[in-house]
């Protein structure tokens, strides 16, 4: 019995295997941070003007990361903090630079809408 006419030409003519092996993983895959980032990225927050503001919420997010991978086995919650925080303080002199030159802030999001929310 013949393959129907579309199946024919997804597969490629004759062949009933799919041309392109499937990947579990996405191919836009950030990699994961360094193994010391987490304890840099406290080092530079510490170091930042915002540090007493900074720091606990920074502690604050590592924690609930490491209690998230503690259940779910996986270490992407604790990359996720780090991708957020390192985004938070690279963007922070642009940020800065936009407030001294005295513009309008008020339509502007939060990080959180951008980034996703800490839960």
């Amino acid at each position: 019995m013949a393959a129907p006419a579309a199946l024919h030409r997804a597969y490629g003519g004759d062949t009933t295997r799919q041309e392109d092996p499937m990947s579990a993983q996405p191919e836009e895959a950030p990699a994961p941070p360094a193994p010391a980032a987490a304890a840099q990225l406290l080092q530079e927050l510490r170091a930042d003007r915002r540090a007493d503001t900074w720091v606990p919420a920074f502690e604050q997010d590592w924690a609930r990361a490491l209690d998230d991978a503690r259940h779910s086995f996986s270490l992407a919650p604790v990359h996720d903090v780090v991708r957020t925080w390192r985004a938070r303080l690279a963007s922070a002199p642009a940020v800065d630079a936009f407030l001294a030159g005295g513009c309008d802030d008020s339509d502007g999001i939060d990080l959180d809408q951008v980034l996703g929310a800490r839960t």
